[in-house]
Formats: C-alpha cells, sequence, structure tokens
C-alpha cells in the first residue's frame, strides 16, 4: 500500500492531471456490458483491484495480482500523507452533507489536513451543463491536489474521465462509498472479513434491498467471464 500511496505522491507532482479507478467484480461485470466504460478504465493512469475474488481469479489464469487496494483503504492513507506534506484535497460525492462530516472526521483526526471544499451534486448532476460548469469552477477556485470522487461506479468514472480536462485538480481519485465511511455513517466490514473476501457480504447485510440485486444477479455472472476467458 506504502508504494501506491508513493507513486500517487509523485502524480501530483507531476505536470499533467491524472485519475485512478478502481474495479471489483461490480465493476467487471459493468465494463462486459459498457465499451465506453471500458475505455474510461483503460485510459486510467492507474487501476486498483479493489476485491478479492479478482485477485484470486488472477491467479486461477496464471496472472497473480500483488493484492487487493481498495479506495476505502488507500484514501484514509492519502489523508494521512495530505496532512503531512499540505497537499489540498477535494471531497465531491455522497447524499447531502456527508462529504461535509466527512472533513470535520478527517479535520479531528488530522489537525493539519486541508481539505478546501465538499459538495453533493444534485441527482442528475451529470447531465445538466449547469451544473457541471459550477461543479468545475468550485473545484478550480481551489486547485486540490486531491479530489475524491464518491458517486459509485460507473457515474465517477465516466464524470472525470468528461471532465478532467475542465477543473483544475492534480490527481482524480474514483472512491465510490469511501464518504460513508469517511464520514462515520457506514461502517466498514471486520479487518478479518475484508482479507477473507467477504466485505461483499458485509455491505449485503448493511443494506440487503439495495445490495441484493448487485451481489446475487449482476456480479454472479462473473463465473461465465471466468469460463470465457480461460
Amino acid at each position: 500500500m506504502s508504494e501506491t500511496v508513493e507513486a500517487i505522491e509523485q502524480m501530483i507532482t507531476a505536470d499533467k492531471k491524472s485519475y485512478i479507478v478502481a474495479i471489483n467484480v461490480d465493476v467487471v461485470m459493468k465494463i462486459e456490458d459498457d465499451p465506453y466504460l471500458k475505455k474510461v478504465v483503460d485510459r486510467a493512469d492507474m487501476v486498483l483491484v479493489d476485491g478479492k475474488p479478482l485477485v484470486w481469479i488472477s491467479k486461477m489464469h496464471g496472472k497473480p495480482l500483488k493484492a487487493k487496494i481498495s479506495g476505502s483503504d488507500l484514501v484514509p492513507l492519502l489523508c494521512e500523507a495530505a496532512a503531512e506534506k499540505g497537499y489540498k484535497i477535494f471531497i465531491i460525492g455522497g447524499k447531502d452533507g456527508i462529504a461535509a462530516q466527512a472533513k470535520e472526521k478527517l479535520e479531528s483526526k488530522h489537525p493539519k489536513i486541508q481539505i478546501v471544499g465538499t459538495y453533493a451534486p444534485p441527482f442528475g448532476f451529470e447531465k445538466d451543463e449547469k451544473e457541471l460548469n459550477h461543479i468545475n469552477q468550485m473545484i478550480s477556485d481551489v486547485k486540490p491536489d486531491l479530489l475524491i470522487a464518491c458517486f459509485g461506479c460507473p457515474k465517477q468514472e465516466k464524470w472525470i474521465y468528461e471532465n478532467i480536462g475542465k477543473y483544475d485538480a492534480k490527481v482524480s481519485v474514483c472512491a465510490g462509498a469511501t464518504v460513508d465511511f469517511l464520514a462515520g455513517n457506514v461502517k466498514r466490514a471486520p479487518r478479518w472479513m475484508s482479507e477473507h473476501g467477504l466485505e461483499w457480504f458485509y455491505r449485503f447485510l448493511q443494506e440487503p434491498k439495495r445490495m441484493f440485486k448487485r451481489y446475487f444477479i449482476n456480479d454472479i455472472k462473473i463465473v461465465n467471464l471466468i469460463r470465457k476467458y480461460r
């Protein structure tokens, strides 16, 4: 994980904008049905493997990945590094007020952290040109080193890809539900569950109605993909 943080710090100091995506089984299944999302992921400057099942599958295919690195594990470490080195952070996404709660929690934990902005865009913002311009200007006004985007896949990936040239931020990170974890309104799975590939089950137990389709209908199709690409 420290190597990943160091690589992102190098992106911050580089003379170009970068964006980072994280893929899990759910994202893989979306990519299979969405060529545009595949292009967005393929062009990312860094792709994280956010899920033990993908690590296991990679070993089955003889191309083992090093380790699982989720956005929700990485972002707190980036915040710690930002507090130490003076990087500016902007958090966007989540329900109204959640990003602001995350800001308060982080400032309490890291007194030197510079969170220069938070924003919860309205529903459908990605199709509203006026709102998009407003967001891009808001970000550019404060010039963050790290933009933490928490809209969920594929919205966050496509929004970053389509707007990264229109706002002024060094590194944009697709972070999904991380804002909820940072705010403390959703609990992370215990470490042992995460290490054994059971984080998805913990999330299902927390929100069974919302997560049932994702885990037991959409993501189960990964079995067919494993056979397809053997």
